[in-house]
């Protein structure tokens, strides 16, 4: 006799709990996902219908991450739709700069509450030595990607670059779509709301990309990233000075990879997962290890924020300062590199993190025309030598800076840098080989894998997007499978979920 359904059991696992956010790669989102998928199908004729179950199904995800916090959805959905409006058909003029003041506060303000307020408690408490007590304060997940997302609009309405939706229910779409919610991409209005006014439409060329993109994600989220960081990354971080300087050396290449894989993975699964649904997200990373130089490198690691700092931020400040002139990027630099840091996390590490970066790329534009200039006289200039060169420089020059942005205690960074440089003992690597095969196999593939060629790439997703449909579900089972080996029996969390 069949054991009775456990209803207790099935309202545990769908109701809300802030230890277990909903994820991609989780066996609960999947039959959700499945669940959802078929009746998108079914509904995707109709767009009111088809809209409807996006914002729902949007909205119980975001429940199952942020709680009774998921109203501040519907709060920014309605304050932005009308301010948008607002804006829009307010003269140019003191009011109408006034309303786009007015809602970027608004924006501003609900990130600052819940993300840095306790961070300003603290630089309170260290200026004037007094004790006061920090809140209790929840984070909601993703409130940093779709706050940007959110105020794209309103400054694209604010600079004339687009006209605002007339639709709320649109609106909604965009604000509360499920895919790119919690890590991003941060998609701009301008690039998603027409797409959900043409017809949904799926070719075999966006099931390949999609199958590609979920199969990547899958492996590089749940079998790198958690792997690397559970068996070695978090172990010798742990404790630094229990581990030789190359143990060390390769746990700091291990965490940049592991990072890499972290939140590309789970970028990759929200643009396979919006594909399936007919929708393109922009792309978030290009093959950032492959960067010649730091702005090279921003220019391939979340493309999304790269881009939206860019336009929003240093553009603007450069513009503002432009009297200044070569003083004007450095200062344009060091302020939007500030600000990026301190929209990762609120924390003097992510402070010192930012103005790392805002002086790499200051020192990379004073060195411009010098270092050409050299190059050129050595006959070196754009050569595959030099090229290899710039990225083993610059891996590295990232590599370090994502130590301040794992620790929060310089004590812990030094101690790894003094174990690098005092006590490397790079003998032992054919016993690290020898005892830890997996993760040396990780690490390798993971890196190959990085720089695996574009147009190979290109070649299998073609593959994947003529294969019958047999053979993609067989291909998705395969990859599932050697998945369900690494990973834990509850899936962790990305590092970006606390960002």
């Amino acid at each position: 006799m069949p054991a009775p359904i456990q209803l207790e059991k099935i309202w545990d696992l769908l109701k809300f709990n802030p230890d277990d956010p909903l994820l991609f790669h989780t066996s609960l989102f999947f039959f959700l996902f499945v669940g959802f998928l078929i009746l998108y199908n079914i509904v995707s004729k109709y767009k009111s219908a088809k809209f409807l179950l996006i914002i729902l199904f949007s909205l119980y995800f975001y429940y199952k991450s942020a709680g009774y916090l998921a109203a501040i959805l519907i709060v920014s959905a309605v304050v932005n739709f009308s301010f948008g409006a607002l804006i829009y058909r307010t003269p140019l003029g003191l009011a109408r700069r006034l309303y786009f003041i007015l809602a970027i506060v608004i924006n501003v303000g609900i990130l600052a509450y819940f993300k840095y307020t306790n961070f300003i408690i603290q630089i309170i408490n260290e200026v004037q030595r007094s004790q006061i007590e920090p809140l209790n304060i929840f984070l909601p997940i993703g409130i940093s990607f779709y706050t940007f997302k959110a105020m794209s609009y309103i400054i694209d309405i604010y600079m004339e670059m687009m006209e605002p939706t007339k639709s709320f229910r649109n609106f909604c779409v965009f604000i509360f779509f499920f895919p790119n919610i919690q890590l991003g991409p941060i998609e701009r209005a301008s690039n998603f709301l027409p797409q959900l006014e043409e017809d949904y439409q799926i070719t075999n060329a966006d099931i390949g990309r999609a199958l590609f993109l979920i199969s990547t994600g899958l492996l590089k989220l749940a079998l790198i990233s958690d792997y690397l960081n559970a068996n070695f990354i978090s172990q010798v971080f742990d404790w630094p000075e229990r581990y030789t300087g190359f143990q060390n050396l390769i746990a700091t290449y291990a965490y940049s990879l592991q990072l890499y894989c972290d939140f590309s993975g789970y970028s990759d699964l929200a643009i396979g997962i919006a594909l399936l649904m007919g929708y393109k997200l922009m792309d978030n990373f290009n093959a950032p290890f492959k960067a010649t130089s730091i702005a090279d490198f921003w220019r391939r690691w979340h493309i999304s924020l790269s881009r939206w700092l860019l336009d929003y931020l240093f553009k603007p400040l450069q513009i503002k300062f432009r009297r200044l002139k070569m003083a004007s990027n450095i200062i344009s630099l060091f302020i939007t590199f500030i600000i990026c840091g301190i929209w990762h996390n609120a924390g003097w590490n992510f402070v010192i993190w930012g103005a790392l970066h805002g002086f790499y790329m200051s020192v990379g534009i004073l060195l411009q025309k010098p270092k050409t200039f050299i190059y050129k006289k050595l006959g070196i200039y754009n050569t595959a030598g030099l090229r290899f060169v710039q990225r083993v420089i610059t891996f590295h020059l990232i590599a370090f800076s994502f130590l301040i942005f794992r620790f929060t205690h310089i004590e812990k960074i030094k101690a790894v840098l003094v174990q690098i440089f005092t006590y490397f003992h790079g003998e032992i690597y054919m016993q690290f080989i020898e005892k830890l095969p997996v993760i040396t196999a990780l690490i390798i593939t993971g890196f190959l894998f990085h720089f695996f060629p574009e147009k190979a790439e290109n070649k299998i997703k073609s593959i994947m997007g003529n294969m019958p449909i047999v053979g993609k579900v067989l291909l998705l089972a395969v990859v599932v499978y050697i998945v369900a080996q690494f990973k834990s029996a509850n899936p962790i969390a990305p590092t970006y979920f606390q960002y």
